[in-house]
This record gives C-alpha cells, structure tokens and sequence, in this order.
C-alpha cells in the first residue's frame, strides 16, 4: 500500500470514530474496521445474514462497511420481518427470508422475548440479571419454518453466482446448531461471524471456548475478536468472532485444536 492510500485510510478509520462516537456507537467501531478489511481482502461478494432483526447489520454493512455485494437476511420473528421486508425493499440486492436456519428441516418453535433483539429459538436462561430479566423474557411464541443451509443454499438464486461468502450469525444461542446445519456448504464460505457467548443467558447456549473450537474444526480460524455490546461493565456478556477459512491464510496449516 502506497503512503497515499494508508493517509487516506488513516483519515477514513478517524472520520468513522467520529461520527460513531457522535451516534453512541463507538463499541461498534473494531467490528466495522475488520469487517473493511476482510471484506476488502477476500472478495467478500455474498453475505448470509442469519439472524437479522430489523437489519441493523445489513444496514451497517452498507452504511458504514460499504459492503455493495449481496445480503440473504433471515429472520424468524414474522412482525419484524415484515419491518425488515420494507426497510430492504429499495435496495436490489439485499433479499430478506422469513425463515429460521438451524439443524433441521421442518417448523420449530420460537420464542419471541420482551426486547424483540433478544428472540431466539432457544429458552432463556435461570438467575439472569435484572438488566436481561426484563428483556429476555418469553411475550409469546409462534411456530415458524425453520431449514438447515446444506438444504437452502442450493436453490437461493440470489447467491448462484456468490465467489466469496460470508456467513454471519447472530442466533441468540442458536450458532452452534446452524453451523450443524450447514456442514456441507461451510467449507465454501471464506469466513464466518459467530456470537461468542461469555455469560449464556440462554439455555443450551454454546460458550465462546467451545464455539470457537467447533469453528476450529470446521477449518476456521480467528481473525478478529470484538465485544458486541456496551452498557454491562464491569463484566463482558458476549463478544464477536469473525473467522477466516484456515487455507485462505498465508500459512493455512494451522493445527486445528
């Protein structure tokens, strides 16, 4: 990289934590600046966005990434889908699935918590919090289709002609179970972003040492961690990994643990 290019990446990097400082999303700023980075050395051309709420992430992607590839969102909740449905509808390439990946194929049922954010497939956890207490608690729950991606991605159109996927889960204690679910199409995708739970506050939730072990065995390797929320110190609740396929890295034998 030329001394231009890193000025002009140096002044791009600080005009973004700037103005996220402005917005109240400084914590957000490690995970835009390694998703640039991978984005921009991988190729990324497809991102699979599962779990997607009202498309916070697909918005940043395009907003502050500058990602212009292809967004495949699913969410399971059908009233913020639809929210998400119309948020999506200017733009061409983002398409948006009202379906919940997991391990299996068929309908499950899924939980619909206080906080919308919070909803999960999962159960929540015993002795949360007053702070997650309130907001992840079960309203209601609705039946909702639910796939495994070995079964869909076949067929997404959207993505037939994807070189370079990004698959990107934020589950709410589910990552485990959609990574099962796509043991066949993972070895395709150039990088994954799990949640990596510290405290679960869901039952059955997968903790971030054996999450990143599973992704480990999947030939994944980290390539960045970031923490994905604010507000709960002193103690960290989750963080983000985002995970570089091991033969895509400059020395790709990387033992596997």
């Amino acid at each position: 990289m030329s001394r231009l290019a890193r000025y002009r990446r140096e002044l791009r990097d600080r005009w973004l934590a700037v103005r996220l400082g402005l917005a109240g999303r400084q914590h957000q700023y490690g995970e835009i600046i390694a998703l640039r980075r991978f984005v921009a050395h991988f190729g990324v051309d497809c991102v699979i966005d599962v779990g997607a709420n009202a498309g916070q992430y697909a918005t940043m992607l395009r907003r502050d990434v500058g990602f212009r590839g292809t967004i495949l969102s699913f969410e399971p909740n059908p009233d913020v889908c639809a929210a998400l449905e119309r948020k999506a509808g200017s733009d061409s390439r983002w398409h948006v699935y009202n379906i919940a990946l997991s391990d299996r194929d068929g309908e499950a049922e899924f939980n619909i918590m206080a906080a919308d954010q919070f909803s999960s497939l999962n159960a929540p956890g015993e002795g949360l919090e007053p702070i997650f207490a309130q907001r992840n608690r079960v309203t209601r729950s609705v039946r909702v289709p639910c796939a495994r991606l070995d079964t869909l991605l076949p067929d997404l159109e959207p993505a037939s002609d994807a070189r370079a996927i990004l698959l990107k889960m934020d589950t709410q204690g589910h990552d485990a179970q959609v990574c099962s679910g796509a043991s066949r199409v993972l070895p395709e995708m150039v990088g994954v972003q799990s949640e990596l739970a510290v405290r679960a506050i869901y039952e059955g939730a997968t903790d971030y040492r054996t999450m990143i072990k599973l992704l480990e065995r999947s030939g994944f390797v980290p390539n960045a961690i970031f923490a994905n929320n604010k507000g709960h110190f002193p103690l960290l609740v989750e963080m983000d990994g985002l995970f570089v396929r091991a033969d895509l890295t400059q020395d790709g034998n990387v033992p596997i643990v």
